[in-house]
Order: structure tokens, then C-alpha cells, then sequence
């Protein structure tokens, strides 16, 4: 992969902060498996946590490779902390629709926005590793389907309440906006544009939760 030395602390940096989300979807997914009833459901969930893990060593293995120092470097974004404080206030409700919402639907939708972003140019860059690089994407995308899918069941059987999940979801959104727009400049250095990154994620939430 041709990565530009003046490329290697920003890409290097902006996989910490992905490295960070994998993490805090591992943690949700794992609360998660408590609160659902079904075991399928549970199993799905468990495995979504060991997935997540997975993803986030394999940011921290690229970390590596590109920058050494950035390993022990924490990523301080306030809205991402804001986030994980939301979702975790959600857990000890123990709103599974909430946590449903924030990791599966906007989180996800958010990481596999930018997964299917960095593919296209590590295509263009010749990038190794394909196999797994679409492994992940998968994964990325059957966790969205999963929780898209028991939220329609939920919305369908009467059990959760849309209007108040609205504007939750705008909250969530708004954050996850604010953490691409806070990495603008990193995104600049690699030629890409954050305001579209932003955007993309709202493709991945269903029009009732923001309509």
C-alpha cells in the first residue's frame, strides 16, 4: 500500500479514533447480549462483541505499522466521549431500543460509511489485505441489519416509541457529525471530504427515526 510519508501520522491517528469506536461497540454489544430475552438474539450479540474486538486489533496492527508512537497515544474527541456517555446512561436504563439505535443503526451506520469510503481508495492505492478488508465491511453490515431489523419488528409490534426515539436519534447524530467534522483537517491531508463522511451516516438510519 503506498501510504506518503507525510500521510502516516494522519491516517495513523484517524484509525485511532476508529480503533476507539470498535471499542465502545464492543462494550455495548456485549451489555447488550443481558438485555435481550431471545438466545439467538444473545448469541448474535456476543459474537458482535468478539467481531468488534477483532476489528480493533487490526486498527491498532495498521497503528502500528504506520506510526509506532500513536499506539500509546489516546484520542481525546469530546463528542465521541459524549457519546459513549450516552450509550452507557442508556445500558443502566436498560432502553435496549436507545442502545439499538446509537451502536447498531447510528454507529455502525457511521463506521460503515467510512469503511466503504477507505476501501475505495485503498482500491485505488492498490492496498493489500482485500479479503479482509471485505470481511469487516461485512461484518460492519450484517451488525447494522441486525439492529435495523429487531427495531422495525419492535416499531411494528407497538413496543417502542418512535417520537421519542426521534429525537434521540438526532442527538447521536449530531455528535457523530461533530466528531468527523472535529477530524477535518486530518481528512484534508488525505484528500477527502469530512462534510460527505458526516452525511453518509444518515443513509443508514431509517426514515422514521429522523423523518
Amino acid at each position: 500500500m503506498i501510504v506518503l510519508p507525510d500521510e502516516r501520522e494522519p491516517v495513523a491517528q484517524l484509525l485511532g479514533f476508529l480503533e476507539y469506536g470498535e471499542r465502545l461497540a464492543q462494550d455495548c454489544a456485549a451489555a447488550q447480549a443481558a438485555l435481550v430475552a431471545d438466545p439467538g438474539h444473545r448469541r448474535f450479540l456476543l459474537g458482535q462483541a468478539r467481531q468488534e474486538s477483532m476489528h480493533a486489533t487490526v486498527f491498532r496492527g495498521v497503528i502500528a505499522w504506520l506510526a509506532p508512537r500513536r499506539l500509546s497515544a489516546t484520542p481525546l474527541l469530546p463528542p465521541l466521549e459524549r457519546y459513549r456517555a450516552l450509550v452507557e446512561d442508556a445500558i443502566t436504563r436498560r432502553d435496549l431500543h436507545e442502545t439499538l439505535m446509537a451502536e447498531q443503526l447510528i454507529l455502525e451506520g457511521l463506521g460503515e460509511a467510512i469503511l466503504n469510503r477507505i476501501e475505495a481508495g485503498l482500491v485505488k492505492r492498490g492496498a493489500p489485505f482485500g479479503r479482509l478488508r471485505r470481511i469487516l465491511l461485512h461484518q460492519e453490515e450484517a451488525h447494522h441489519g441486525f439492529g435495523r431489523r429487531l427495531l422495525d419488528r419492535a416499531r411494528a409490534e407497538g413496543a417502542l416509541q418512535p417520537d421519542r426515539l426521534r429525537g434521540r436519534a438526532e442527538e447521536y447524530l449530531g455528535l457523530t457529525q461533530d466528531m468527523v467534522l472535529t477530524l477535518a483537517s486530518l481528512f484534508s491531508t488525505i484528500d477527502e471530504d469530512a462534510s460527505a463522511w458526516a452525511s453518509d451516516v444518515r443513509l443508514y438510519v431509517p426514515e422514521w427515526c429522523v423523518g
